[in-house]
Order: structure tokens, then sequence, then C-alpha cells
């Protein structure tokens, strides 16, 4: 059985992950997964060139560097697995989005993680540049998962939410109605705002479990301001990234409100997280939400979005076969099959291109 690897870092910038994976029918299945950090001084490049603050040759260096990482993380990771490589049949690598502009005259997406060295290191026909093609046919490019999302977590007894809490929210409806159309799109931010907030404000990378938030109360008059945000009143399809949801987005708000507490702001951050999450999303009555991603580590995160959609369930897509963790690099990973055979990878009813295309640029081994 051909086997397929899944390589994805998110808006969070935190890190790489890698997945190896196997698919038969709507089953997956994990054979192995390795997660590497970004070293600081590099993400802290990133994180600066996501700002607009790199020149032409810093962008081409983090190609470069960041290839070598996701190529080094796969290389880990097929050492770890002891599974043959002969046996994998390509690298889905998503790469690092350094921008995401869907709109405008010069519409593009622009990620890092050169597919090349990819292919290269490790002697794996790499597929890389997902969102271009799909950008190219009028389409947002994003989000991409929707497509994952149908094909393995769909049902025909139950309407399902897949709510995908990474740097990134974003949503996939998927009707047990088969004649209904699957419909997704990104809600706003889930943790990149918080993990920003964080690390400014305590030298943290993140919120573990939420517990500095639970310190503090959330502002009306903050949340307020940052609910009026034009992004969530936007019909869909539409998708966001850092490059409108940023540190700086935060700061500028919180300018307003200057009694407010950190630990106010980081509560503050969390409650829109979860009120953009639901105030978007289709109900039913015999929906139940399951949740994947980053975000799911975050305890109060998921109590405070199970008050919210009471009394719908909400549950982690562990509960459907799939680790929560490992949901978004195995759908880089299942796009890279469908490239590899020649099958369309986007939905255009979620990201308004003209119509299905095959996704992806291939790299040969």
């Amino acid at each position: 059985m051909d086997t397929w690897i899944g390589l994805m870092s998110g808006t969070s910038m935190d890190g790489i992950d890698a997945v190896l994976v196997s698919f038969q029918d709507k089953t997956v299945r994990i054979h192995e997964t390795h997660s590497i950090p970004y070293p600081e001084n590099l993400r802290q490049r990133l994180v600066l060139a996501s700002q607009n603050q790199a020149t032409p040759d810093e962008v081409g260096e983090l190609d470069t560097l960041t290839g070598t990482l996701f190529a080094d993380a796969a290389e880990s990771l097929i050492r770890n697995s002891g599974i043959e490589r002969s046996s994998i049949r390509a690298i889905g690598s998503h790469g690092q989005t350094l921008r995401h502009q869907p709109s405008g005259l010069g519409r593009f997406s622009l990620q890092v993680g050169n597919p090349s060295i990819i292919a290269e290191k490790t002697g794996i026909t790499t597929v890389g540049d997902f969102r271009s093609r799909d950008m190219a046919a009028g389409g947002q490019g994003a989000p991409l998962v929707p497509a994952f999302h149908q094909h393995i977590f769909g049902s025909e007894t139950q309407d399902r939410c897949i709510l995908n809490l990474g740097g990134i929210a974003n949503i996939t409806w998927i009707p047990s109605d088969q004649d209904s159309s699957v419909t997704g799109f990104d809600t706003g931010p889930a943790n990149a705002l918080m993990d920003a907030w964080c690390h400014e404000q305590t030298g943290r990378a993140y919120d573990e479990d939420g517990l500095w938030a639970e310190e503090g109360m959330v502002d009306q008059a903050l949340l307020s301001d940052m609910l009026s945000d034009a992004y969530f009143e936007r019909l869909p399809p539409k998708s966001t990234g850092k490059e409108k949801f940023n540190l700086e987005w935060v700061k500028t708000l919180v300018l307003r409100h200057e009694a407010t507490r950190p630990e106010d702001v980081q509560r503050t951050l969390l409650q829109l997280s979860v009120i953009t999450a639901v105030r978007q999303m289709p109900q039913s009555p015999t929906m139940v939400v399951y949740a994947c991603g980053g975000g799911t580590r975050n305890r109060l995160l998921m109590k405070e979005l199970a008050l919210a959609l009471s009394p719908i369930r909400v549950l982690n897509t562990d509960e459907l076969g799939l680790d929560a963790q490992w949901v978004e690099p195995t759908a880089f990973a299942w796009l890279a099959q469908q490239t590899m055979e020649r099958k369309p990878g986007n939905l255009a009813e979620v990201t308004g291109a003209l119509g299905p295309r095959i996704l992806g640029a291939i790299y040969p081994a």
C-alpha cells in the first residue's frame, strides 16, 4: 500500500508538523508523526517577513532555510517510522505562509519552504504550491482542507461542522443531505492573536490550557471594538491570515482601552475566537461540531466553545478516527495524493474558484 507524507506549518509559525499516512477509501491510518519547532531566530525572521519587513534577499533565504527544515522533518519522520522509503509515493508540503492576499488586482498567496529542496534531500517526489491554481481560477486559494473534511468526515445521517482551531479558525459545514453543498471559510483568529499577545506580554510561546486567560475577565468594550472589524460581517467565500489579524491589530485596539489589564486582553481574545466561530457557524437539529487543530489543547477555549454552542455537542475529530492534532498535515498528504492521481483538490463552492482544479506543482524525485 502506498504511503504519503504531509508537512504543515500554520499561521502560528511555531514549527513544522509531519505525518506519514496511508488512505483506504474513507479511512486514514497514521503510521508516524513528528514535530519540530522553528529555531527562535528563524521564527522571528518569518514573523517579520509576514509583516512586510523583509527584502527579496531575505525572502529567498527564508525559502531555502525553511525548505531545508521541512526536508529535515520529513527525514526524521521516515527514520522514526521504519517504513521503506520506496513505499512513500509523495510528500505534500504546504510550506510556511508569509502573506495571503486573496483580493485586489494582484491577488496571491506566498509560501516559503522550497519544495525542490525537499525532493532533493529526501529523494521523494514532492507536491507544493497548492493554493496558486485555485487563485488563478478566481478562488481565494483557501481554505483547502474542506475537500478533505468532506471525503473523510462526511456522514449520511449527521450534519457535521468541522472546526479547525489553528492560528486562524476555519469551519467546514458538511450536511448529511447529499444534495446540499459543503461550505467552508475562515471565521477569523483562533490561536494566532492569543499566542502573539501571550508571547509579547509574558515571553511564553502560548498560554497553556488558557490558564493566563483564566486569570482575566472579558472586557466587553474591547470585545465590541474587535467584533466591529468588517471581516466578520463579510460573506463567504473568504479567507484571512496574519497579514490581517496580527499583534499590531491587537495593540491598535488596546490603545483605546488602556485600563485593560494584559490578562483581560488575553481573555478577551479567547472570547473573540469563540464568538466569531460560533456566530458564523451554520446550525441544524442533528448537527455535531468536531474540533481539530492546536486550539483543542486549550482547555478554556474548548470549555467556552461548548458553553456557547450548548446544547449542540462539541467533540474532537478523535471521535471520527483521526487525531485532532494531525488533521491538517494529513489533509496535505491527501491533497498530494489527489494531485498525483490527477484529481481536483479544491471545492469551488468553498473557495469561489470557477470550478474544480488539480492543485499543486509536482517536483519529481
